[in-house]
């Protein structure tokens, strides 16, 4: 395995650690709702810091934006748009089905999707039937893992209760996977925001910047898109709420929710590097890798904090093969990268 390879791997390590804890910080916010919390991570994630990192980094980055046609610009943020639904989807899915059945659909289908469709509509041609092979079944392998997971903190989550369904059909049991699988299929979109708007990233390079820094050109798009419905639906939760009136008192409440946002873009911007090191197949790859070690992060973050302490013997069994399963995945999606 290459140098260029293995560092890309470590960083995408790194992002995924980031990602994996960018909502601890929200455990700690005493005064303020959720609506409040989110509107600042919202603006500091998705707006404050991608243009700061782009105009740090990025030399020219106007220019940049005057270069292409504005049709470059379109994928990247209707990706970007829709992905901020997928987000508020994600929130009903889970209350809707539960923590498990719900991150199961959702998250192994974002992982699927985001690993595969740049893989075949724009890197099919560089890929080798070897590697190919490699990569599907470490997502196979991924998605196994995703799914066991899961499955292992449904049935921790159900431990010593009486396991009834969160939905009889009769509720709209149906109507709600549904509404998981969609979520699941738009859940991706980021990485096509970023993989499908290279074209940005390619005009930053025709200026002079280097191909990571020149990756930074693409956020601002791609993250703007998610702002609107992300910034919307929180305003619409501070009016129905009546929760303006709680940033009055933020307190430490507001570094909070700044942390959040430092802890997400910081692993988004670390990802669109590590995917450059990772070559030709960055987008696909690195997106499997980041959702891994992603997962593993954050359940590593709740076995240290103490939220597996008493589970049972067949919720820790599930959970350490669906980890296994994606450490796996892991060196096959590495392998193939080469």
């Amino acid at each position: 395995m290459s140098g260029m390879v293995l560092a890309g791997v470590g960083l995408t390590m790194i992002a995924g650690m980031m990602s994996g804890n960018c909502m601890l910080p929200m455990k700690f916010a005493r005064r303020w709702k959720w609506e409040n919390v989110w509107l600042v991570f919202s603006l500091v994630s998705l707006l404050v810091l991608p243009w700061t990192l782009a105009f740090s980094l990025v030399t020219r980055l106007l220019d940049v934006y005057r270069l292409v046609p504005a049709s470059v610009m379109v994928a990247p943020l209707l990706f970007g748009a829709g992905w901020g639904v997928a987000q508020i989807l994600f929130g009903i899915t889970v209350r809707r089905l539960g923590m498990g059945v719900g991150y199961a659909i959702v998250v192994g289908l974002g992982a699927v999707l985001g690993t595969l469709v740049p893989l075949f509509l724009g890197q099919r041609t560089v890929v080798s039937s070897a590697a190919l092979i490699e990569i599907l079944a470490g997502v196979v392998v991924m998605g196994l893992g995703i799914v066991l997971t899961a499955c292992g903190g449904q049935v921790h989550e159900h431990a010593g209760r009486s396991a009834t369904p969160i939905l009889t059909k009769q509720q709209g049991y149906i109507a709600a996977v549904l509404l998981a699988v969609l979520c699941g299929v738009m859940a991706p979109m980021v990485n096509f925001a970023f993989a499908f708007g290279q074209g940005l990233s390619a005009a930053a390079m025709q200026l002079g910047n280097t191909p990571v820094a020149a990756a930074y050109a693409v956020w601002p798009v791609a993250l703007f898109g998610r702002l609107i419905p992300n910034v919307a639906y929180s305003v619409y939760l501070l009016q129905k709420n009546k929760s303006w009136t709680a940033f009055g008192a933020s307190g430490p409440d507001v570094l909070w929710a700044s942390l959040m946002g430092v802890l997400w873009m910081g692993a988004v911007g670390i990802y669109g590097v590590s995917s450059v090191y990772l070559g030709a197949l960055g987008t696909s790859i690195g997106w499997g890798l980041f959702q891994i070690f992603m997962i593993m992060t954050a359940t590593m973050s709740g076995v240290l904090t103490g939220e597996w302490k008493n589970a049972s013997r067949r919720a820790v069994s599930l959970l350490s093969v669906g980890m296994v399963g994606l450490v796996g995945a892991t060196v096959l999606l590495a392998l193939g990268s080469q």
